[in-house]
């Protein structure tokens, strides 16, 4: 019996639609030259983040988006001395590792619908009406959030008004 208990063709179906969102992510995370060993599946993904990303991985993400301190802090819901150890340790904790991964398959997405990084981190930064008037990038911190900005997101690929 597989994990999922689904015929071997459905699988195959799920494997191919989340395999380039999850290449997509570990791109974003630095990949090798962030110590981030590509995995092969979703499964690979969730062990990386179970074991803790590398420290460098944040600095990668957080060099291409372009992420102040306090953005980072908020986001991985961190105090800045926090961070200042985790740098030290040159490891995340499973929990800050799920938040940033959270953080980046969201601006994947963000931009895959709206066409560009740079638009998507302009999208995630501008206070959104659909959200209450806050920002996407404030919201990414929790799961909660995440679905919100994400059901947006969904509404905009499909021409919703939102």
């Amino acid at each position: 019996m597989t994990d999922l208990a689904l015929p071997a063709r459905c699988q195959y179906v799920i494997a191919e639609m989340t395999a380039p969102s999850t290449a997509a992510i570990i791109k974003v995370l630095g990949g090798e030259a962030a110590g981030v060993r590509p995995p092969t599946s979703v499964q690979g993904l969730e062990k990386l983040i179970r074991e803790g990303l590398p420290f460098a991985s944040l600095e990668a993400v957080r060099s291409r988006l372009r992420l102040t301190s306090q953005e980072v802090s908020a986001i991985l819901r961190l105090s800045p001395r926090t961070l200042a150890r985790r740098k030290l340790q040159q490891r995340l904790s499973p929990v800050e590792s799920d938040r940033l991964v959270r953080l980046v398959r969201v601006l994947t997405r963000a931009r895959a619908v709206l066409g560009q990084e740079g638009s998507a981190m302009t999208w995630m930064r501008t206070p959104n009406r659909a959200l209450g008037g806050r920002m996407p990038l404030t919201l990414v911190n929790t799961d909660l959030g995440t679905l919100q900005v994400e059901q947006v997101l969904g509404r905009i690929e499909h021409g919703v008004l939102s």
